[in-house]
């Protein structure tokens, strides 16, 4: 093997330890967990997921989403009709910091990512939180990964399966959902 072959191959060799060491350190989202059991991982895919309905004030935007059960459950009429949601609904709850359209500065569009809020219906495991298990996960930028929110968060929430729970008894008789599903 003649000098620059040995070069060649020494570089690609550093360069690709640097990659593996990039990848090593980033975050895998899916592996964070909230105290109480409720974990990333069990909303895959969320981002794909069809859209609720949005919120918003002076602080944050949001888009709320649903899987299929989800989804099904609202076109049936759930919650509104008072039937409960079934068991395995999932929604996400994605809050940016709002930013002006750069074309129609009337406009709100989504900007610095701020965190991700998780509800999952499961019966057994959530029954002493009307059913429902809750979690958010606040995004950090500089790292570029997600934590359990804490109090410190936008907005302020605890950091356990049941953090949601005592904020959502408002909406019992809708089976502690807020969220309306728009006429489409």
């Amino acid at each position: 093997m003649n000098r620059a072959s040995m070069l060649t191959i020494g570089i690609a060799t550093v360069w690709l330890a640097g990659l593996g060491g990039l990848a090593i350190s980033a975050q895998d989202k899916y592996t964070v967990k909230v105290p109480g059991g409720l974990a990333f991982s069990e909303f895959r895919g969320y981002e794909g997921w069809q859209a609720i309905s949005i919120s918003r004030n002076e602080r944050v935007v949001a888009m709320i989403l649903g899987n299929p059960v989800m989804i099904d459950a609202y076109r049936a009429g759930i919650p509104g009709n008072g039937q409960p949601v079934p068991d395995g609904a999932r929604m996400a709850k994605i809050h940016w910091t709002p930013k002006p359209n750069e074309f129609f500065k009337d406009a709100t569009v989504p900007g610095n990512l701020l965190n991700v809020d998780f509800m999952v219906k499961d019966s057994q495991r959530f029954a002493d939180s009307g059913g429902w298990g809750y979690a958010v996960f606040d995004y950090d930028a500089a790292t570029d990964t997600f934590k359990p929110g804490d109090k410190t968060g936008t907005p302020p929430q605890g950091n356990d399966a049941k953090c949601g729970f005592a904020c959502h008894t408002r909406a019992k008789t809708r089976d502690y959902v807020f969220t309306e599903y728009g006429k489409r």
